[in-house]
């Protein structure tokens, strides 16, 4: 898809765009954007309008041809429901439904005219990031492993949003950035999606050696005999009973100052989970192909602040194995020592995220980050807690910490990609403990997200940190089954809002 800006003149410049198609809107009370106004000449829009033909409800859309007047061949009305400022939710329903429509049209190109600058409580930038992802998500296709692929569509391959001129240059940057967090997450809806036999350690780490050389990043690929000389313990009993090597990643954006401390994102890379000795039941196992997904996000949001050229240091640390049973696992009750040497019992051998993640998160101090944000699909029970709508957010309850949640929570919202934050405090501590070693990997059923978060802030004492449990927003279960590409654009508007920050923008 071609993204691109046109201007035009505010009085009667609509009619005059010469496209093949022409979206403008219109609203439940029969009133018509301006847009839409200059294209009513004859009053064939108000006669639609009138005659019931179209209602303006969000999602409603109809197709004219030829109108007498208009330059365009088609004129796509497009309801947003109740007259402008337009609703957040009514907005993106609207933008869907003429996603689909567009889809479908026999043009090539058409012209965005709808009121992108009239959202309630949003700005034109939140409404072109918006439109260019449902463009792309309604294109997107997971059938790169079937024999017979789905036909391509006959729809625009061209899109230009219609703006005011003065508004121009910053809709400029605002789309091509669009399109980079769209790139982004479709790599990592590409990597979810594929199965745990071709998507392993190894084709994750050639993946990221991919992006450095297409992109001019820096990658470092770890094997066992280095892990086991940085002392991983805990990393390396995770991958005892699978015949994958594992793979430990480090990705480095480098397009801040030398002098900057970077930021840090690790992502949890367990390219399928059985749950080892502790098997997981077998109904919707093979949803556990989905366990990498906080290291496709990792890499996903490092294909977007690439192509952007962010000017940031960021490096990516992405630890990757299997967690399998087989005679060489490691069972419930045995003892490992972590790079950080502290000791654990291994109450469940399928809470191995945090076992893997715990020695990610040593190593990165060597870095000394401004900031750490890992992200997991670590524990069901942050499902059980926030759902599908938003990831869990967890960091310490200090002002700087507080200061990082704030930042990722309104890049979410920015986004649409909601994060929910979470307590985190020692009494939770308190269930972690073991009489054998300093420390459980569970800390049973009450609180299973957050226990599992304060596992992980035990190795994270040395900078700020913060934790995405994204394990009920990286993927969808049942008929629309799938990667999601979460939370690759929270974590790529955090990283923006940063490099603004740092560049006094």
């Amino acid at each position: 898809m071609d993204f691109s800006i046109k201007t035009f003149d505010a009085k009667n410049g609509a009619a005059q765009l010469k496209t093949g198609c022409i979206a403008v809107a219109v609203f439940e009370n029969k009133k018509l954007s301006a847009s839409a106004q200059q294209l009513d000449g004859k009053g064939a829009i108000t006669a639609a309008l009138k005659s019931g033909d179209i209602s303006g409800k969000p999602g409603t859309t109809l197709l004219l041809r030829n109108l007498d007047g208009v330059a365009a061949e088609r004129v796509l009305l497009v309801g947003l429901g109740k007259e402008a400022p337009v609703g957040e939710k009514d907005f993106l329903s609207a933008i869907q439904a003429m996603v689909r429509t567009l889809g479908t049209v026999g043009s090539a190109d058409a012209v965005l005219a709808l009121p992108f600058d009239e959202v309630k409580e949003r700005e034109l930038a939140w409404a072109l990031r918006s439109t260019v992802l449902a463009v792309r998500e309604n294109l997107y296709r997971s059938d790169s492993l079937k024999s017979n692929k789905e036909a391509p569509s006959n729809g625009a391959k061209k899109l230009a949003f219609a703006v005011n001129a003065a508004d121009s240059n910053a809709a400029k940057t605002v789309v091509a950035q669009a399109e980079a967090l769209a790139n982004g997450m479709e790599l990592t809806k590409n990597l979810g999606n594929l199965p745990a036999n071709v998507c392993t350690p190894t084709y994750l780490a050639d993946t990221a050696k991919r992006l450095a050389k297409e992109f001019k990043l820096d990658v470092e690929v770890l094997d066992r005999k280095q892990l086991q000389a940085l002392k991983m313990g805990s990393f390396l009993s995770v991958t005892n009973g699978s015949e994958e090597p594992p793979k430990f990643i480090v990705l480095k954006h480098l397009g801040g100052k030398s002098k900057d401390a970077p930021i840090v994102l690790v992502g949890k890379g367990i390219t399928f989970d059985s749950g080892g000795i502790s098997i997981k039941p077998g109904a919707a196992m093979d949803e556990m192909k989905y366990d990498m997904c906080g290291a496709a996000s990792v890499l996903g949001t490092f294909r977007a602040i690439a192509e952007m050229k962010l000017k940031l240091n960021v490096i990516g640390v992405i630890p990757a194995c299997e967690n399998m049973p087989s005679g060489r696992a490691t069972k419930p009750g045995d003892i490992v020592t972590s790079m950080s040497g502290q000791t654990i019992e291994v109450l469940n051998t399928d809470a191995e995220g945090r076992l893997v993640l715990c020695d990610a998160l040593t190593y990165t101090e060597r870095f000394k980050p401004a900031a750490v944000v890992d992200v997991a699909t670590l524990t069901g029970a942050c499902i059980t807690a926030l759902g599908h709508h938003n990831s869990g957010l967890f960091t310490r309850h200090d002002a700087e910490h507080d200061a990082l949640a704030e930042e990722l929570l309104a890049a979410g919202k920015e986004t649409n990609d909601t994060a929910w934050r979470m307590p985190i405090s020692d009494a939770y501590q308190e269930q972690l403990k073991s009489n054998f070693a300093d420390i459980a990997n569970i800390g049973g059923p009450p609180a299973g997200s957050i226990t599992a978060a304060c596992f992980l802030e035990r190795f994270t004492r040395k900078y700020p940190w913060a934790h995405l449990d994204i394990a009920g927003t990286a993927w969808r279960s049942g008929a629309a089954k799938g990667a999601t590409g979460r939370p690759v654009p929270l974590l790529t508007t955090f990283l923006i809002n940063r490099a603004q920050a740092a560049s006094g923008k």
